[in-house]
């Protein structure tokens, strides 16, 4: 099945063609073409994404972004005849949503092929099949990005339950935040781990939030505003903004691996994944590929470029959705 998928859910506008194969756990996908137009440029300036402005980057660049699609193919002698077009319909910012439902029903209509909605949020669950890892099931995962972050259980594809989630912040905003605080450019995620490279990370003693709630939630507001305080307290130099750094994320760390393994033990998993824009920080990944390996479970991450936002992952979520039952769970869309 070949899928031209749509991903505007927030500042990247992306467009792939992924061609699916097999039955949900045994699927693969070969990925012809894949572009991502980003706007950090466009948002930089305010610290932060402007969904006005989202938009109004969209509408530019989805044509873009399609014509560099039919170019790469071309180049590559493949023939663009999608068995479906797939879009992202949410959760994001409802502007930038709209710009791609729209660009892509438009595109269904020509090209008279279904078109179906992706969720996001299962884009990145899915991007863990991407790689062709076999994943076997219980499975626990969890998904962090700069709008959420939860811990799911997964018995199978498209059997998953969510465990909890953040009730405040989540861990990419709380990066975000800091990064602001320290003046440090946006996106700051990246930021602040690369100032925490050169830090100490056991230099300040920043709480761990929700650690031992005895449930599966987490709470990043608290810390956020931990590290508020001290730079109140403290005039921060380079040296300090790097200690700084290298402890907020140590604290942030030590809680989402330490819940994670928790939920893995409880649930009797045998895989333990990591997805999201977060699913990048090296920390995070490190310590979580240490403590599964610890506790005899396989621990899986997408490959970097799929972590951020793209359309890969949309396609994936568009194959695995419907390929694990005979009807269709992602709903075509009649727009």
């Amino acid at each position: 099945m070949q899928i031209l998928a749509i991903e505007t859910s927030c500042d990247e506008t992306a467009i792939a063609v992924v061609e699916c194969d097999g039955g949900a756990e045994g699927s693969s996908f070969a990925v012809r073409a894949h572009v991502v137009a980003t706007q950090i440029e466009t948002h930089r300036p305010f610290g932060g994404v402007v969904p006005s402005l989202a938009k109004r980057e969209h509408l530019k660049n989805l044509p873009r972004v399609f014509d560099s699609i039919v170019s790469e193919l071309k180049a590559k002698s493949y023939t663009l005849k999608p068995d479906r077009i797939a879009v992202t319909v949410g959760p994001g910012l409802e502007p930038a949503l709209w710009t791609g439902i729209n660009f892509a029903n438009d595109l269904a209509r020509k090209l008279g092929v279904p078109l179906v909605g992706a969720n996001h949020l299962e884009g990145h669950m899915y991007s863990n099949w991407l790689g062709g890892a076999k994943i076997a099931f219980p499975a626990v995962m969890l998904l962090v990005s700069g709008g959420h972050t939860a811990l799911v259980r997964m018995d199978g594809i498209g059997t998953w339950e969510k465990l909890g989630e953040t009730q405040d912040d989540a861990a990419g905003e709380a990066f975000d935040k800091v990064a602001k605080m320290l003046g440090l450019p946006y996106p700051g995620g990246p930021e602040v781990e690369k100032a925490a490279r050169a830090g100490n990370p056991d230099a300040i003693a920043f709480p761990r939030p929700m650690l031992h709630s005895g449930n599966f939630d987490f709470s990043f507001s608290g810390l956020k505003t931990a590290v508020l305080y001290h730079l109140k307290a403290n005039q921060a130099n380079e040296a300090d903004a790097a200690n700084i750094c290298a402890s907020f994320q140590k604290a942030a760390v030590d809680v989402l691996a330490a819940k994670a393994l928790r939920a893995a033990d409880e649930c009797g998993a045998a895989s333990l994944l990591l997805c999201g824009g977060v699913a990048g920080n090296g920390a995070l990944r490190a310590e979580l590929a240490k403590r599964a390996e610890e506790e005899g479970i396989a621990f899986h991450a997408p490959a970097m470029e799929y972590n951020t936002d793209n359309a890969v992952m949309i396609a994936a979520a568009a194959y695995l959705g419907t390929a694990h039952q005979a009807d269709a769970a992602l709903p075509n869309l009649n727009i």
